[in-house]
């Protein structure tokens, strides 16, 4: 099978999921959108678990390109700690919202097809090694607490931004991203915003 053509249906499925959801993930629905011959999703994802499956490696491929290039060698101190995650929130206001809308739409599949929980297990996990290691390079890395309070700090931020609630993003001060990020992380060394 062609390779090329079938990463442009792992996208197109990756569109459909996050403007779609869960139910609007159809065969017919990646072909339109892929722009290829009715049949052809079918072809290379046979049934609506293949389909699933597809779309959540491309997500978890995704997710490995966009660590790899926002982190880097990683933040040397506070404030590029705080700006790195600003980074992150706001390539969710942006480029990133439909994979991590796709990617929310897998998660409430997951609760009902373990085995699609259990592929995209490594992505939460790696969050929690990932901003281990971004404390750490920082310097912030006090014990495993900080990680975990960071990395659901930054989950529960993700969803609220998905959602985009002007009084929610208000309340939870996520309306003004680099803020919030100065916050977070002067939270995790136990000191007051700047």
């Amino acid at each position: 099978m062609n390779p090329e053509r079938r990463d442009r249906l792992r996208d197109a499925a990756v569109g459909v999921l996050a403007e779609a959801g869960g139910r609007g993930l159809t065969h017919r629905a990646v072909d339109a959108a892929a722009a290829v011959p009715a049949g052809t999703a079918k072809n290379y994802f046979p049934t609506r678990d293949a389909l699933l499956r597809a779309v959540a490696e491309r997500c978890l491929e995704q997710y490995r390109d966009l660590a790899a290039a926002l982190t880097g060698p990683g933040p040397a101190d506070a404030g590029e700690l705080a700006a790195l995650l600003a980074a992150m929130l706001h390539d969710v206001r942006g480029p990133g919202r439909r994979r991590l809308l796709a990617y929310q739409e897998l998660r409430t599949e997951a609760a009902r097809q373990p085995w699609l929980g259990a592929l995209l297990d490594p992505i939460g996990a790696a969050d929690f090694a990932a901003h281990a290691e971004l404390l750490r390079s920082a310097g912030l890395l006090g014990g495993p607490e900080q990680a975990r309070t960071l990395t659901l700090a930054l989950h529960g931020a993700l969803l609220h931004l998905l959602a985009d609630s002007p009084g929610t993003l208000a309340a939870a001060g996520l309306d003004d991203l680099d803020g919030f990020a100065r916050g977070l992380v002067a939270a995790l060394r136990r000191e007051e915003p700047r």
